[in-house]
């Protein structure tokens, strides 16, 4: 065998999975935008869920996306872990349509259609509004030209008298029907889909080979087996950093197709005869007979109809005991402490978790409502802070909010970084203005976490130097300013929370009138009292410094609200 034809096949595996990349990826495009909903609405059951996991891969023509989708929901908190379970489920019968697309050569010559789809391709890629289309149909184009490529190498080789021998001779060593063979079978199919990352691309080779007569059925079935569970291996490594329900949703994916294997082994001999005679093929017939050729090219047709009827059944005997698989991967899989997840670490940007850039929106979405949620807790602080008489309390308080403060500086870093790399994909218009929303809105955020970590050295300052306490008088207004920042913050991460469309922004602008207006009449009110001897000097420029970060607090809110609702307040 030359070198010319190694690298014509490695080409041609390489054009297929270009074109499957190129194929899902525009796919997901067109659709992303409505996938959320559809995985929001049509998950209220098992069934339906099962139904919804069908319903996606077969648009996106990837299992693999789906299912890092999936886990990208559940670390989102989008999915309930036994929602993404039905979907896993569903998304292992849609992936079996790639299967039948991979047999289409053997109806019709798929050259007739790979060389307009390129030609009509470029021309759409140029139209602004079709671009998406064009790289569609060059994906198609791709895929087939690569498939297309790949048979006519594979038919060269057993053509070719002495490589027919070579490989005739490997593969003889392991025609005996035993275990072990059986096993080495499923072993490298699962090794090359680990390898590849791509079960598509190992099913063409699969068909290629049992099509031309190099493997026999039996075999290439177990390469089948083999390729659904290295599918699985894909979500498990690129959930490894996700939070603790997303590793559990990608060891249940892992899980399901293993449990599906084991069956299958238990009752290979009988299934594979009941696929063989409904395409009408014989597993037992050798070269030489009549009719060999004819029934060899029934080979593709097995492989996907085994693929198809397999993951059918294995998820209709399992949909039932999703409640079981829920409670073993929680049992192997256990759960955070407490103290470890407040620790700084973004629950819902993961490295590898990015498919759509619709989809990474939404999680940077979630963390910009955690990034706010943990700077009104730090805010929370702040106000214990002022009262709290014990030192050693104290002490351990200014330390948390010190953390705090470090943890709204990397929150900052890391979501910017992650919406620049959103960025450097083709973008609506309407997700650019969400990205440069979202990138004001965290920056305001760690302006908040500078307020109140402000505040708290203002407070240990005072501690610090032993200033006197501050007057009755000047507790009870503190407290009132600190009540009306802290309403602004419950507005603000209601509307982080919850749909813009139903917010109503005047209240924001309300409270910051409202906390402006308190912190003039405070101001007027300190020159008076420092005049009147009420307190000292000192603690009138330490109480008013506190009064004046709450007001910037409250204008950094009013900046988040702004930025998410796409509004200005009006000047009076």
């Amino acid at each position: 065998m030359s070198i010319w034809i190694v690298f014509k096949l490695l080409g041609s595996l390489a054009l297929l999975m270009f074109g499957m990349k190129s194929m899902s990826d525009s796919l997901q495009k067109m659709v992303g935008p409505q996938l959320r909903h559809v995985l929001g609405a049509m998950t209220t059951n098992r069934f339906t869920g099962m139904l919804t996991g069908i319903f996606v891969t077969a648009a996106v023509q990837s299992s693999t996306a789906t299912t890092l989708m999936t886990v990208s929901f559940v670390n989102a908190g989008l999915l309930t872990l036994v929602q993404a379970i039905s979907v896993i489920m569903g998304a292992h019968i849609g992936t079996t349509v790639t299967a039948w697309i991979m047999s289409l050569p053997d109806v019709f010559n798929v050259n007739y259609l790979i060389y307009p789809a390129f030609f009509l391709g470029i021309i759409l890629t140029y139209m602004k509004n079709r671009r998406i289309v064009g790289d569609f149909l060059f994906g198609v184009a791709f895929l087939f030209l690569g498939l297309s490529t790949l048979r006519y190498t594979g038919t060269s080789l057993v053509d070719d008298p002495e490589t027919s021998a070579t490989i005739n001779q490997f593969f003889q060593q392991f025609s005996e029907p035993n275990f072990w063979n059986s096993f080495f079978f499923l072993l490298v199919g699962l090794v090359l889909t680990l390898c590849v990352q791509s079960s598509a691309a190992i099913m063409a080779i699969t068909m290629t080979l049992c099509f031309t007569g190099v493997l026999h059925i039996d075999q290439g079935i177990m390469l089948v087996l083999g390729e659904n569970i290295g599918t699985t291996i894909t979500a498990n490594i690129v959930a490894l950093k996700a939070n603790t329900s997303a590793r559990r949703a990608a060891l249940a994916h892992f899980t399901i197709n293993v449990i599906g294997v084991i069956w299958a082994l238990l009752l290979l001999q009988p299934f594979a005869n009941l696929i063989c005679s409904l395409i009408g093929f014989d597993r037992h017939m050798d070269s030489g007979q009549p009719g060999y050729a004819a029934n060899l090219a029934k080979a593709s047709f097995v492989l996907a109809a085994f693929h198809t009827i397999f993951n059918v059944i294995n998820t209709l005997l399992q949909i039932w005991f999703i409640p079981y698989l829920k409670r073993f991967v929680c049992w192997v899989i256990k759960g955070k402490t407490e103290e470890e997840e407040e620790d700084f670490r973004l629950h819902f940007i993961t490295s590898g978790i990015m498919k759509t850039p619709e989809l990474s929106v939404l999680e940077a979405q979630k963390e910009i409502r955690s990034f706010a949620e943990r700077m009104q807790r730090m805010f929370g602080m702040v106000r214990e802070l002022l009262t709290e008489k014990d030192k050693q309390k104290f002490s351990k308080l200014f330390a948390r909010i010190e953390k705090y403060e470090g943890i709204s500086d990397n929150m900052e870093i890391e979501i910017a970084k992650y919406l620049d790399q959103v960025s450097d994909a083709h973008l609506s218009d309407d997700t650019k203005r969400k990205i440069r929303a979202m990138l004001r809105e965290i920056s305001e955020l760690e302006s908040i976490g500078d307020s109140c970590y402000n505040m708290a050295r203002t407070i240990n300052r005072k501690v610090q130097k032993n200033q006197d306490h501050f007057t009755d008088k000047q507790y009870e207004r503190l407290h009132q300013m600190m009540e009306l920042t802290n309403h602004a913050l419950d507005q603000m991460n209601s509307l982080l929370s919850g749909r813009k469309e139903s917010f109503n922004v005047n209240s924001s602008f309300n409270i910051e009138n409202e906390i402006n207006n308190y912190r003039n009449q405070l101001r007027s009110q300190n020159i008076n009292d420092i005049n009147n001897h009420e307190y000292s000097y000192g603690v009138g420029t330490i109480y008013m410094d506190i009064i004046a970060e709450c007001e910037k607090l409250g204008d950094y809110v009013v900046n988040v609200v702004e930025a998410r609702m796409g509004t200005r307040k009006k000047e009076a």
